[in-house]
């Protein structure tokens, strides 16, 4: 039985999902939102909708909670990436089975929620993705630069992971309970590339369902993406940082044969030379610069097997972490499905190894 199936017999009915809204001066769309977002799902006995004030200096907070959300406040604002782990925590501590965000701009259409949630209250998957890009008939009308950036944060995921992603910057996202417990997030700035590294890098299944959305915002600019070029470079650091602490050895092994190649190419350089002469003079510098790089080569594989035996100690720190997250009727459920494979005749062994992945 795997972890999986454990997490499957956890979940109790009735089915409680909580949609969460990152918002900062969005008293243009807030109610809107809130509004449309639907009250009835197939599968789902009660909707909750929380709205994270992100520090918003206009009547975002107060228009929210007309319309119906509880309204969790920043005293400031922190980030995208800091108010969805406000809402994350929010839905561990209210036993929320399923979380659903969804960005509070009206650029999406809250009447996708129920099509975007299917896949994680059928069991299919544990997190689900709007996909902007997936399907070329739905693709948004956007600036080239904003596709263009897109395009290449999907393939750098896509790449780190191994996996065939469209679309890894949507803020339309569905996580089960199982997915939920599972994230460890750092970044303060966005969250949604280290999403999908932090899931697929622990084996949890993900889908992307495409979703018709507005490319351009109706009201206002982006909080978060108004320079393209900035926007890139930080999420570009937190990708990085999550790449370096779930594969350091790749990480630094990587940078270790980018300096050793040259470096190999230098002294044979300088020995064809020699050869040739008799002399190192004048290229003395191509000895010492490939001395140099042999040397930093050398030092990176050694932070890197370093990093490797630390992140053994990682794995084993989030899957304490995870287990210790667990509480109520999840929590039991789980256990039950530990003993039970402990005490199988025919297949023990296979069924504990499965869950200790």
């Amino acid at each position: 039985m795997s972890s999986s199936s454990l997490f499957q017999q956890a979940e109790v009915q009735p089915v409680r999902l909580m949609v969460a809204l990152p918002a900062l001066d969005e008293a243009a769309t807030i109610a809107q939102v809130v509004t449309a977002i639907p009250r009835e799902i197939p599968g789902v006995s009660e909707i909750l909708i929380l709205v994270v004030d992100d520090g918003s200096t206009d009547d975002t907070g107060i228009l929210a909670e007309q319309a119906g959300a509880f309204v969790i406040r920043h005293v400031r604002c922190t980030g995208v990436g800091a108010a969805f782990r406000t809402a994350l925590n929010h839905a561990l501590e209210q036993d929320i089975d399923i979380l659903l965000t969804i960005d509070s701009d009206g650029q999406f259409d809250p009447g996708d929620i129920p099509e975007l949630a299917q896949p994680v209250i059928s069991g299919e998957c544990d997190f689900s993705s709007a996909s902007r890009f997936k399907d070329p008939s739905l693709m948004p009308k956007m600036p080239w630069i904003k596709r263009w950036g897109n395009r290449q944060m999907s393939r750098l995921i896509s790449r780190l992971t191994q996996q065939q992603f469209y679309d890894v910057s949507c803020g339309m996202r569905c996580y089960n309970r199982r997915a939920m417990l599972n994230l460890n997030l750092m970044g303060a700035y966005t969250y949604t590339q280290e999403v999908f590294l932090n899931l697929a890098f622990k084996r949890l299944r993900i889908i992307e369902v495409p979703i018709s959305v507005r490319g351009v915002r109706e009201h206002g600019k982006s909080r978060v993406v108004s320079s393209v070029g900035g926007y890139g470079f930080r999420a570009l650091r937190i990708i990085m940082a999550a790449y370096r602490d779930y594969n350091p050895l790749r990480f630094f092994g990587s940078m270790a044969i980018a300096l050793f190649v040259p470096a190999m190419f230098l002294a044979m350089f300088l020995a064809v030379h020699y050869l040739r002469s008799g002399s190192f003079s004048p290229h003395k510098w191509a000895g010492f610069t490939s001395a140099a790089l042999v040397t930093l080569s050398i030092l990176l594989t050694h932070i890197g097997l370093i990093g490797d035996m630390l992140n053994r100690h990682r794995v084993y720190l989030e899957e304490l972490l995870f287990y210790s997250r667990l509480s109520g009727p999840a929590r039991e459920a789980m256990t039950r499905g530990r003993t039970q494979m402990d005490t199988s005749d025919k297949v023990e062994s296979a069924n504990v190894h499965e869950v200790a992945d």
